[in-house]
């Protein structure tokens, strides 16, 4: 994570001038101990199958990777120009680290991997503008009973 004072002095103010609404109610609950867990990944990266339709640049639709992948099905198209696809390319846990999760539950350090993940393209949006396309995939996550979700920012 680069800190804002080794950014240059326009990327930090484009940064800083993003609002950030409070929460209405207290986001953080508590839950089960890690091991007992339903895990669920959510990433930026602008993943998708093969055969689902690419994001657009300003797109605020979600796509759905099943737990049980092969993570040689998926593609990215990411649309930011900022983004350097070379970690993807080399190794996809590094932005949906689908295999790391796997072995977490064989060493029985979490409960279970969830049936669905989910992928948005995290360019080109401001955060309220994402807000309907959240709500959804939170549902869709209580759906599967998840009760934690790696959050995998790109």
């Amino acid at each position: 994570m680069v800190r804002l004072s080794d950014l240059d002095p326009g990327s930090a103010k484009h940064l800083l001038d993003k609002e950030c609404p409070p929460f209405e109610t207290s986001p953080w609950v508590e839950g089960p101990p890690v091991a007992e867990r339903r895990v669920a990944i959510v990433t930026s990266a602008g993943l998708h199958r093969r055969d689902d339709q690419n994001f657009a640049l300003r797109d605020l639709s979600y796509r759905v990777i099943p737990g049980d992948i092969d993570t040689a099905e998926l593609v990215m198209t990411q649309s930011s120009v900022n983004y350097d696809r070379t970690g993807f390319q080399q190794d996809v846990n590094v932005v949906f680290p689908i295999d790391r999760l796997r072995e977490l539950k064989d060493n029985g350090e979490i409960g279970e991997i969830a049936d669905y993940h989910y992928a948005i393209n995290g360019a080109g949006w401001l955060p309220h503008e994402i807000e309907a396309t959240a709500r959804e995939m939170a549902g869709l996550l209580k759906e599967d009973r998840v009760n934690a979700v790696l959050l995998v920012p790109v």
